[in-house]
C-alpha cells in the first residue's frame, strides 16, 4: 500500500465543495481544512505508483476549483503506538 500525502489549493469560495468532492473519492482516506500555504490536505492510499497519477491529475485536479496540487510519497509511518513498542522490546526481565 502506497500512502501519500496531497497538498491542494482551491479557489477560496469552492473549498468546502472541494473538500467533500475529494473525501467522497475512494482511495482517499482524509481531507483536512487547514490554515498556512495550502487549502487542504488529503491522505491517499493506493496499490501502486500508477494509482496515484489516475488519482491526482486525473480525477482531483479536475474537481472544479481545484487550482493544483503538490504531492508527498510517504516511505515509513511513525506513531506514538510505534514508538511506545519498539521501546518496549527487551524490558521483560530487566
Amino acid at each position: 500500500m502506497i500512502t501519500a500525502i496531497v497538498l491542494i489549493n482551491v479557489e477560496a469560495e469552492k473549498i468546502p465543495q472541494a473538500a467533500q468532492a475529494i473525501a467522497d473519492l475512494d482511495q482517499v482516506a482524509e481531507v483536512y481544512s487547514c490554515a498556512g500555504d495550502v487549502d487542504l490536505i488529503a491522505t491517499v492510499r493506493v496499490q501502486a505508483h500508477e494509482d496515484l497519477a489516475d488519482l491526482i491529475p486525473g480525477r482531483i485536479g479536475k474537481i472544479p476549483g481545484v487550482l493544483d496540487t503538490v504531492t508527498h510519497i510517504a516511505f515509513r509511518s511513525y506513531s506514538r503506538a510505534d514508538t511506545d513498542s519498539a521501546f518496549e522490546i527487551g524490558v521483560e526481565g530487566s
